[in-house]
């Protein structure tokens, strides 16, 4: 199949490209290149072998898409564009809008003007807000507590309008947990622009010394150790829940939102001692005070990723440290 991916050299996007190219797919990246860099390009190729269609564009340039998508026959869209800090989107909620919402209402129209109705959307748990109960299943309220939770819900109530609309439409909304580790070559992984948001590359980076110290953000949640607890996936096991996804696309249709977690959760200092394991050294953090925006604890409910796309995340905690470790170590050579 002809595939599309928005956002294409971001962090989860540049894992799936692998494992869709690796499963013989042909692929079109498109990506603005704020958060990324055109070295990850480099990168997937040496991993698959083969070259790759690239191009760099805004997301909310609507007639670029459509010549994309024409030029390119593309079959099937997954849509990774956005910006996705929940720190940043409070302070900047207007970019956050403009980027996530509008961006996705260009993409839909170029979809609709090619008529190409096959899309994957990469979603998030964010749009569940403070939990009513755990684990998260997919018919948890749905209750944002910030700016980026709220676009992506509203992208999602827009793709599920939209396929009521017409039912020629097949939509999979997939909400992730919080992916991290990166591919086994250490060659593509988490490389945020700038001091990173999330927890893995920043405790990465202070392991390596290439930052001063850990800020855990609170220790007083009613959790087993007072810091968040966490969903976190391995980021190889999110790719190959994408291309579970595609498999899925395939034969159905309609609107579909479908959890992609491990079922379990571990604490920001778990993490940290994972880490510390594999390295062999205490490292460097000091406990400040809670984080507008986040939550004492969140994890998925997975049966129906089970039922629907026949996938199941695999890899360990120490899994995701190694290799998130390894990608920081080869990434300074």
């Amino acid at each position: 199949m002809n595939i599309l991916l928005t956002g294409g050299t971001g962090y989860i996007a540049s894992h799936t490209a692998v494992v869709l190219a690796q499963a013989g797919h042909e692929l079109t990246l498109f990506d603005n290149l704020s958060n990324s860099s055109q070295s990850v390009i480099e990168n997937i190729e040496t991993i698959i072998g083969k070259s790759l269609l690239f191009v760099k564009g805004d997301i909310r340039d609507t007639k670029l898409l459509i010549r994309i998508m024409s030029e390119n026959q593309i079959d099937v869209v997954i849509h990774f564009a956005g910006l996705k800090s929940v720190a940043d989107s409070i302070s900047r909620p207007l970019s956050y809008y403009a980027n996530n919402v509008q961006g996705s209402i260009s993409l839909l129209e170029a979809m609709q003007t090619c008529g190409l109705k096959k899309l994957i959307f990469s979603s998030s748990a964010t749009v569940y807000g403070m939990p009513k109960y755990l684990p998260y299943d997919e018919l948890h309220p749905l209750e944002p507590i910030n700016p980026y939770g709220k676009t992506k819900l509203q992208i999602e109530d827009l793709m599920h309008d939209l396929s009521k609309s017409d039912e020629e439409w097949t939509i999979i909304c997939l909400r992730y947990f919080n992916p991290v580790g990166a591919h086994k070559s250490a060659l593509i992984g988490e490389c945020p622009n700038g001091v990173p948001n999330n927890l893995m590359p920043y405790v990465s980076r202070v392991a390596s010394g290439e930052l001063q110290e850990l800020s855990i953000f609170g220790d007083d949640y009613d959790t087993l150790d007072g810091t968040g607890e966490r969903d976190f996936i391995h980021v190889m096991d999110l790719a190959e829940g994408h291309m579970a996804a595609v498999d899925f696309l395939r034969k159905e249709i309609g609107w579909h939102a479908i959890n992609l977690g491990t079922g379990k959760a571990h604490s920001v200092m778990e993490v940290v001692k994972a880490l510390e394991k594999i390295i062999g050294k205490k490292i460097s953090a000091k406990i400040v005070k809670r984080r507008l925006g986040d939550m004492p604890v969140y994890y998925a409910k997975i049966e129906k990723s089970k039922s629907l796309l026949g996938w199941q995340a695999k890899r360990t905690l120490d899994e995701m440290c190694e290799s998130a470790w390894n990608y920081q170590i080869e990434s300074k050579r």
